[in-house]
């Protein structure tokens, strides 16, 4: 099935790129999460559309991404959560979480999708995560997760 993406998609493609998935692939996750819609010809006048706005949300240049990173790497964010005794969390940490405690830390705004979390945040304690800030340019993020 051919399908234009609304949204960066790891490992599909960036916003605005018309790309080939399989049916199910793109029915069952990528169309009802509003990652992708259907192609079709009237479509192409949206992709010029979403090309347009992620131009404006993008970083443009490694220079400006690797200035970004160095003010993330800077930054001591931690995160209060609710948890149990032994450690264990109610719940797991989110990449929402994270973009808002960096946010409130005194760091750049950070867009949520772009924070990739290797494994489930479960537990308190140092942590760390990856923010893909461009194609080139990943951050590392430290987050210190403590009890609410």
């Amino acid at each position: 099935m051919k399908i234009i993406l609304t949204h960066e998609v790891t490992g599909l493609g960036a916003a605005g790129d018309v790309v080939d998935v399989k049916d199910g692939y793109a029915r069952n996750y990528l169309i009802p999460r509003n990652f992708a819609i259907r192609w079709t010809k009237g479509g192409e006048k949206d992709v010029e559309q979403i090309r347009r706005a992620r131009k404006i949300h993008e970083i443009a240049t490694i220079e400006q991404a690797n200035e970004i990173k160095a003010r993330l790497e800077g930054v001591k964010v931690r995160l209060a959560v609710r948890s149990g005794d032994a450690g264990r969390l109610f719940g797991s940490v989110t990449p929402a979480d994270v973009a808002s405690a960096i946010k409130a830390s005194g760091g750049p705004e950070v867009d949520k999708r772009r924070i990739e979390l290797g494994t489930p945040i479960k537990t308190l304690g140092a942590h760390e995560t990856s923010v893909r800030l461009h194609p080139e340019v990943a951050a590392k993020v430290a987050i210190e997760v403590v009890a609410a």
